[in-house]
């Protein structure tokens, strides 16, 4: 015999005082961490057009939380995915939507990231 199970969710909006729910939700969704001793986390938009990744080069600093959010625009290259060999990432990338990469680089130098086939790449810059 087989089941199917369905959950419904109710989803709340509490506006802060003097605030908007509108506005209240994009407090909610800063890249400011929780913690008030923890770094702010540096957010690159990163957009994949058929020029390939745009910006193709990224200065970070070592130890500081970096947000990539990288969106493809094009299905006319083979940038599907990105990878970041030397951080150990792999993200499919759907087109027009867009993916967020969390990491904090620990090593000065630079860290390149490409396309599945690595035929489109860039780097970031860590100093």
């Amino acid at each position: 015999m087989k089941s199917i199970v369905i959950c419904l969710g109710v989803a709340f909006t509490i506006p802060l005082a003097g605030a908007s729910a509108l506005q209240a939700s994009r407090l909610a969704m800063t890249d400011k961490p929780s913690d008030a001793n923890a770094p702010a986390v540096r957010r690159v938009e990163v957009s994949i057009t058929t020029k390939g990744f745009e910006p193709d080069k990224i200065t970070a600093k070592k130890g500081k939380p970096l947000r990539l959010v990288v969106t493809r625009r094009t299905d006319q290259t083979c940038a599907k995915e990105i990878v970041i060999a030397d951080a150990g990432m792999r993200k499919e990338l759907p087109l027009d939507q867009p993916v967020m990469i969390d990491f904090t680089p620990t090593k000065n130098g630079e860290l390149r990231y490409a396309c599945g086939m690595d035929m489109i790449s860039g780097v970031i810059v860590v100093q």
